[in-house]
């Protein structure tokens, strides 16, 4: 049986054989010589990214903010969000009177209903709350709170009115502090329950006495536009509140212009008799013995 060979090559000679083939064939392996390895360098991008997960940047909280002077608006991110009837005064309650267990937010929220009622309609506003992806309510097991990162109107006011009575100076209060005060309107205008009733009289008190002592301060300052002014907005929150005119009157006599005080007090006395058939007090009686004098 014949048997297949592989025939033997024939030895190159002249130019060919010094040359090799060149490509790199089988008789060429000893003749080419091999050709130096080149080092591809590699990003540090990519070093960071090759095995291990890519990271991205972290996603920030949206930014909430509560506000209920003079009326309920809720935004976030600067955008007004829409929220149900119950839970706007779920959340008004908890920025107003601060944490609190769920026993007394369904009953203060919710007076005329039973126990079992007043539980659902807050199990009911917490859901809506959800389902919109508000996260403005901290909730655990019984307590409920606001989440510490929604701001909301009414404590900077109060913030503002607290530092006037209580920072214990005797300086004219800072100018953003007094234009907080001044140029904002009553709270929650529209809802008669009776927690908002009693926080809008605490607000309107706290915010009264601060507008007060301020102009106070900028009339013993010499400032006294800025002290009439803020005396004039007292007046005008409460028409019948003596001490805001003896505050008026008094930045008259400081200008000299006796003519205004008396003008003030006669209108203050007309006020008084008008609505209450009564006379105004000996103390700002005494305010107008320096015209006399």
């Amino acid at each position: 049986m014949p048997t297949w060979s592989r025939p033997q090559s024939e030895p190159r000679t002249g130019a060919v054989a010094q040359a090799g083939t060149g490509y790199g064939g089988p008789a060429d392996l000893d003749a080419v010589p091999p050709r130096p390895r080149v080092a591809v360098p590699v990003r540090r991008s990519a070093e960071r990214t090759i095995g291990a997960r890519t990271e991205h940047p972290p996603v920030p909280r949206p930014e909430f903010a509560v506000r209920l002077l003079p009326s309920w608006r809720l935004t976030r991110n600067q955008v007004d969000v829409d929220v149900p009837g119950p839970a706007q005064r779920l959340i008004a309650l908890l920025a107003l009177n601060g944490p609190h267990n769920r026993s007394y937010l369904a009953g203060t929220l919710w007076p005329e209903r039973s126990d079992a009622q007043a539980y659902a309609n807050l199990r009911s506003a917490l859901s809506r709350l959800a389902t919109r992806d508000l996260g403005v309510i901290q909730v655990s097991r019984q307590m409920l709170a606001l989440a510490p990162s929604v701001s909301v109107d009414v404590h900077d006011l109060v913030q503002a009115a607290e530092s006037i009575l209580y920072g214990g100076s005797d300086e004219p209060p800072d100018t953003g502090e007094i234009l907080r005060l001044l140029h904002v309107g009553d709270l929650l205008c529209g809802w008669y329950e009776d927690w908002v009733l009693t926080a809008r009289e605490r607000l309107r008190q706290l915010r009264l006495h601060a507008l007060e002592a301020a102009s106070g301060r900028l009339a013993d300052a010499g400032r006294y536009v800025e002290a009439l002014d803020t005396a004039m907005v007292c007046a005008h929150i409460d028409p019948l509140r003596e001490s805001a005119h003896r505050s008026i009157i008094r930045v008259h006599l400081l200008e000299r212009n006796h003519t205004e005080a008396i003008r003030q007090f006669r209108r203050y006395r007309d006020l008084l008799r008008a609505e209450l058939d009564i006379e105004p007090s000996p103390e700002i009686r005494r305010l107008l013995r320096t015209v006399d004098d």
